[in-house]
């Protein structure tokens, strides 16, 4: 499941990168400022774009995976089976995909911003024939080093979140066969939600209403 959401995360990611600068710079054109695009990369994929994202292929891929796990190992009685010998399930089934979870989404993390990163210096670069020199220096002029350890710390708590959610409905899950796939569409579903909610919280807690954030250099 990993090796899963790391590609449908790293292509997300991609598109998202792309896409901003596609719009970055025909937006910014159009007053003239388009020499800014490297800002955009660096300021929205660090606090918007990559975390939405990847929240959401971690909660369409590995979420809904072991909620669909857990789910019809309920079914098949085989956690009623671990109970009767006498292991604990919940340490034994949740708590081991929780863990698993928590050491991989930084490396996986790591690569959706990466490759954020790189699609957006692509497309402007490459697409639109901007100087690499130009994106650069407002790029790193406006890359933030804190701002990107609020993002990764912002996408371990969102995959904690996650995961709880997946596994919560995964381990209870009820109805048969059809139970299973009920059970992994309202996690999708509440995930999906606390994507998004776990993002604003965050940008209200850290930056606060004027954002931390001063457009100069």
């Amino acid at each position: 499941m990993i090796g899963g959401t790391v590609v449908i995360v790293g292509f997300l990611t991609l598109a998202a990168g792309g896409t901003l600068a596609v719009q970055g710079y025909s937006s910014l054109g159009n007053i003239g400022i388009e020499a800014l695009t490297g800002f955009l990369a660096a300021f929205i994929n660090v606090r918007i774009s990559a975390p939405v994202v990847a929240g959401i292929g971690l909660a369409a891929t590995f979420g809904a995976g072991v909620t669909a796990q857990l789910g019809a190992m309920r079914i098949n009685e085989e956690i009623d089976a671990l109970e009767s010998m006498a292991i604990r399930p919940i340490s034994y089934l949740v708590s081991t995909r929780l863990v698993a979870g928590m050491i991989a989404i930084t490396p996986l993390y790591a690569i959706a911003v990466i490759l954020s990163f790189i699609a957006s210096r692509g497309v402007t670069v490459f697409l639109f024939g901007q100087s690499a020199g130009l994106y650069d220096h407002y790029f790193a002029t406006f890359l933030n080093p804190i701002d990107l350890l609020w993002s990764f710390l912002q996408a371990v708590l969102m995959a904690l979140t996650i995961l709880q959610i997946h596994t919560y409905y995964g381990y209870f899950a009820s109805g048969g066969p059809a139970g299973v796939g009920v059970a992994t569409g309202n996690a999708v579903r509440l995930s999906l939600v606390v994507v998004v909610s776990v993002t604003l919280l965050v940008s209200l807690s850290i930056y606060g209403a004027n954002g931390n954030f001063n457009l100069s250099g």
